[in-house]
This record gives C-alpha cells, sequence and structure tokens, in this order.
C-alpha cells in the first residue's frame, strides 16, 4: 500500500547486455568525442570493432533505427534504453555503407542480426570506427556493473549488469 501511495515500482528489473560487436571493449572516457566521452548520452562503453556485423546486445524492441543507419535504439521490457551509435561522426555518411536487418517496432533478442556496414568506408570517411553503446535513460539506473574488458564476441561475451530503478 505504502509503495502505491509513494509511486515505487513493484519490481527493479535487472538486465545484462552482451557485445553488439565483435571486437576491443573500450571505457567511454576513451572515445574520441566528447558527447560519448563525457557521458553526455549516458553510461556505457565502446567497442573498436571487428569486422561490421553489429548484433542485438539485449532482448526488446526496436524504438529508432536512424534513417542513416548508423544508429539503433532498442527498448527492453523492464525499461531501459539501450543506443548504438556505429562509428564516430558517420551520420555525414548519410547512410553509404550502412545495411538495416531490422524496421522499427520489430522485437529482437540478444545476437539478431542489427545492422551492417562497410569498416573500409567507414574507416575512409568517418572520424573513427569506434561504437559507443550507451544507457540512455542511465537516470533510471540504480547500478551498472562492467562484466568484462579486453576482446569481446558478438552476442556472446557479457558486458555490462544494470539494475533500472
Amino acid at each position: 500500500m505504502l509503495k502505491k501511495l509513494f509511486g515505487k515500482k513493484d519490481k527493479v528489473s535487472e538486465e545484462v547486455l552482451v557485445a553488439p560487436l565483435n571486437g576491443k571493449v573500450l571505457d567511454l572516457e576513451e572515445v574520441p568525442d566528447p558527447v560519448f566521452s563525457q557521458k553526455m548520452m549516458g553510461e556505457g562503453l565502446a567497442i573498436e570493432p571487428a569486422d561490421g556485423n553489429v548484433v542485438a546486445p539485449i532482448a526488446g524492441e526496436i524504438v529508432q533505427l536512424f534513417p542513416t543507419k548508423h544508429a539503433i535504439g532498442i527498448k527492453t521490457e523492464g525499461g531501459l534504453e539501450v543506443l548504438i551509435h556505429i562509428g564516430l561522426e558517420t551520420v555525414s555518411m548519410e547512410g553509404d555503407g550502412f545495411e538495416g536487418h531490422v524496421e522499427v517496432g520489430d522485437k529482437v533478442k540478444p545476437g539478431d542480426s542489427l545492422i551492417t556496414f562497410d569498416m573500409d568506408k567507414v574507416k575512409e570517411k568517418a572520424k573513427s570506427t569506434i561504437t559507443p553503446v550507451i544507457i540512455t535513460n542511465s537516470d533510471e539506473l540504480e547500478n551498472m556493473e562492467r562484466l568484462n574488458s579486453g576482446d569481446a564476441t558478438k552476442g556472446e561475451t557479457e558486458l555490462l549488469k544494470v539494475t533500472v530503478k
């Protein structure tokens, strides 16, 4: 009864994110872009990709797929909002070299293919291939724990355990 009076949710959601890409796991502070490195968009980490295959890091619904296919947003049933931003300053590529495999409203599970991209084109035309993975509603997190560093395997390596208030 008190929970209802004070608007407190009955349950806390704990979620685990797996690597959306094969590659080297980086701290956000290592991303050469202040929007990400200073966590203006939220907490998270980044991956220096080994290839151009992006998979779902968590089960949820696709809530955003940028027209340029350089970024995608997923929302979980527990309310976690995850943004995967492929490369840095890739919006200027206007979708050249990016192919989406899902649409807004699609349900995904960890390991499902989201986007493929041409690594060579991104290396040539963008600032970096480094791909931030951001919890855009970080203000709703009770806890976030980094599970792995070093090299990650897409769809398998557990990277973050987060608790949503």
